[in-house]
């Protein structure tokens, strides 16, 4: 008995054992996972200030992994941003006055700067450095364009550039570039960040619906319909994909489907279970929002102010790295490392390790709020290092966070800064570029360079120098001949070369024809964006070649099909991509880029919120529109507002309107007497009940969109609340409606 016991554990033991390898198979795994420890945890982490030396003791990282310090304060104060021009200067923009207390006290003071930073003897540390430009507003935003630096200030929308003549470090000339001449309005956290010069020479930006091209020294906007979206940080793979980020909508990743400009599309299962949930190695009593976002250990439990992130793109790194998403969350201290995987044209994002993070710190002063890859292939972090990382809209009087900050003496650590590179054991950072110094036919060269970096700064200057003698190379290099100028010609160097000859406007239709033909997926895809010019010009004959693709194995290819295809008016267009919707064999990815694609021109038809609407919701308020301003204008005022005369109380802001909708329907229905909000009227809400339940509707979906921000009424629901007041001949009063809410 005991034998047969014993064997019954040893199979049962065996079976636990083989489940649990089974379950965990098809997460995809790091070949450092192996030897990445447990992390340990510190219970009550110092909050004082660390030197930088101490600091780097403090990281948690994969086995070979080690950060190096590549500036610190002196010589930077509280940066944000950075950027290189092509011979590797870094330019790094400070926001000085950011939270230098509690109450936020002359934070928009002009005492900013943008640091330029040199390494003059190579060996990864800067050692020189001059104020480029100093006395800003919090510049946000920086861009290397040649020999000039485009720079975004905060409450602003305008873009300068900046340009040092007489080689002393100091910006000596300055011009507007992007000048509309507004004020951004919002609190600083909510305002645009980028500036991202993407492999499509389109450049991009958060918050605001509108991205770039830079030509002539100017940059000229094209509006994105849908809305960019994201907060702080924007990057892109080596294809052009972008990855955004929201810190106040608690998304560590968003808008990585589809390009913004074709619409949105946010997929639920997108994410692994457990994505947004996070693993800090200290306490985290410093959280905005209080205990709702803390374990019972005090560390923040899921991402609140993901911001910063880059997809690796360097070469002087494990290749397992190449490709990742890497998420910075400053509250928690740590950098989450995040897999993307391309599942029959839906990408999905999972952590790289379970319950971990690929580096953490027991600095509570740590906090990375941008990452970079790097012109030597490494990967940067740009550490503000400080104590208070939120703004002062969330550290009032009344907050959780106030106290936590004051308690730990938080607000005492300011006027720091870190910028760190990542290197690995074995593997030597590659050298320095000195592409603004090169001739034209060098940059064709690294069009196929390993890192990134060095691709698209060579694409990005040979676009700026407009240099056309370097044209019959790209266009052999794209056909995918031999090129004296490229030793090989790899599908990343034959993308580059399309789009550089796209950006030097000598992009033939006959090279796109043949790119459509390519072996690699990723240069089809390519193609066919780049026959859009051509769509825009109801070109038939590109059509039907482009109708090759619809049998395309790759859906990726035939997504991208469907969404370039609604850049031609011609009916032949449509119904390409609807054979493309119909055949796609159970794959909704499709589908779904359709209707995204339908979302974004009616988004432009209406407007945004009423864009995004479904069109049911969306006819009722244009619907109620009219009914309002024929008929209940002449009482409550056009605006909603009321009349000078007081005949009926405004509606703009009334509480009647906003979530929920029985009050609003029971006052339509029966009408409303009595004293409202304080102020009594000559007459009284007449019933409107002898009107159908499509027409209340209608009504009450009009006032809650213009008046009220809430979501349209039904007539279903207007059905429902008739039969329950079926018996009810007299108006409601507030105080009656008041119970039934």
């Amino acid at each position: 008995m005991n034998k047969q016991i014993w064997v019954f554990f040893i199979a049962f033991a065996f079976l636990f054992v083989t489940c649990q390898v089974a379950r965990q198979s098809n997460i995809p795994r790091t070949t450092d996972e192996s030897v990445k420890s447990i992390p340990a945890f510190t219970e009550n982490p110092s909050p004082r200030h660390l030197t930088p030396e101490q600091s780097l003791k403090t990281f948690k990282l994969p086995k070979g992994y080690h950060l190096e310090l590549v500036a610190s304060e002196p010589m930077i104060h509280e940066p944000v941003a950075i950027a290189w021009d092509g011979n590797a200067r870094m330019y790094v923009a400070e926001l000085n006055t950011y939270m230098q207390d509690v109450e936020g006290t002359n934070e928009h003071a002009p005492t900013s700067r943008v640091m330029l930073l040199e390494d003059t003897d190579k060996d990864g540390r800067m050692d020189k450095s001059s104020v480029f430009i100093d006395k800003m507003l919090l510049p946000r935003m920086i861009l290397c364009v040649g020999h000039e630096l485009l720079v975004n200030e905060t409450d602003t929308y305008d873009i300068f550039s900046y340009k040092d003549t007489n080689g002393d470090g100091v910006a000596d000339v300055k011009r507007g570039v992007y000048t509309p001449g507004k004020k951004a309005p919002g609190n600083l956290e909510h305002q645009r960040s980028g500036l991202d010069w993407n492999v499509d020479n389109w450049i991009y930006q958060t918050v605001d619906p509108v991205r770039f091209r830079y030509a002539n020294g100017i940059l000229k906007p094209d509006s994105i319909p849908s809305g960019s979206g994201g907060q702080w940080g924007i990057t892109h793979d080596n294809y052009g994909r972008l990855f955004y980020s929201s810190a106040g909508g608690e998304v560590p990743a968003l808008g990585f489907q589809i390009n913004p400009v074709y619409g949105r599309m946010e997929i639920d299962d997108q994410y692994q279970d457990d994505f947004n949930a996070v693993w800090p190695i200290i306490k985290t009593p410093d959280v905005e929002g209080g205990l709702k976002r803390l374990r019972p250990d005090t560390t923040l439990n899921h991402f609140t102010a993901s911001c910063g992130q880059v997809v690796f793109r360097g070469d002087r790194l494990p290749g397992d790295l190449a490709g990742d998403l890497l998420i910075s969350e400053p509250v928690g201290r740590l950098i989450r490392r995040a897999k993307v995987i391309n599942n029959n044209g839906k990408i999905t994002l999972q952590n790289a390790y379970q319950k971990e993070e690929f580096i953490a710190s027991t600095d509570m002063n740590f906090r990375v709020v941008n990452m970079y890859t790097g012109p030597d292939g490494c990967l940067y972090l740009v550490d503000m290092n400080r104590g208070i990382i939120q703004e002062g809209n969330w550290t009032g009087p009344n907050s959780y966070l106030r106290p936590q900050i004051k308690r730990l003496g938080l607000d005492k650590n300011i006027q720091h800064g870190r910028i760190y590179r990542l290197v690995y054991d074995g593997i030597n950072p590659g050298p320095a570029p000195r592409l603004l110094d090169e001739p034209s036919g060098n940059l064709v060269g690294y069009l196929g360079h390993p890192n990134g970096w060095w691709r698209d700064n060579a694409q990005k200057e040979l676009v700026l120098r407009n240099d056309k003698s370097v044209v019959p190379d790209l266009k052999e290099i794209a056909e995918g001949k031999q090129n004296k100028r490229l030793k090989t010609t790899s599908p990343l160097a034959r993308l580059h070369a399309l789009y550089t000859l796209d950006g030097l406007g000598e992009l033939d239709r006959g090279i796109i024809v043949n790119s459509l033909k390519d072996p690699d997926m990723q240069v089809r895809k390519a193609a066919v964006i780049l026959s859009e010019g051509f769509l825009k010009q109801n070109d038939e004959q590109l059509i039907e070649q482009l109708a090759v693709l619809k049998n395309d194995p790759s859906v990726d290819v035939r997504m991208q099909l469907v969404l370039s295809l609604s850049y031609s008016k011609i009916p032949k267009a449509k119904t390409l991509a609807k054979e493309l919707v119909r055949a796609s064999d159970g794959n909704d990815m499709l589908a779904r880029a359709q209707r995204s694609i339908d979302k974004n021109e009616d988004v432009k038809k209406f407007g945004q919120r009423l864009g995004r609407m479904d069109e049911t919701d969306r006819n009722l308020v244009l619907n109620g529109a009219v009914i309002y301003k024929s008929l209940c204008s002449t009482c409550h005022g056009i605006d909603g507002k009321g009349l000078v005369s007081k005949t009926a109380p405004p509606l703009q802001g009334s509480k009647r309107l906003g979530r929920g909708t029985d009050a609003s329907v029971r006052i339509l229905l029966h009408g409303l007497s009595g004293s409202i909000d304080g102020q009594t009227y000559p007459t009284e809400m007449p019933a409107m009940g002898d009107n159908d339940d499509q027409w209340i509707a209608s009504v009450l979906s009009y006032v809650k969109y213009e008046f009220g921000q809430a979501s349209p009424v039904r007539p279903d629901d207007v059905r429902k609340i008739r039969e329950q007041t079926a018996g009810r001949s007299k108006a409601w009063t507030l105080e009656e409606l008041s119970v039934k809410q």
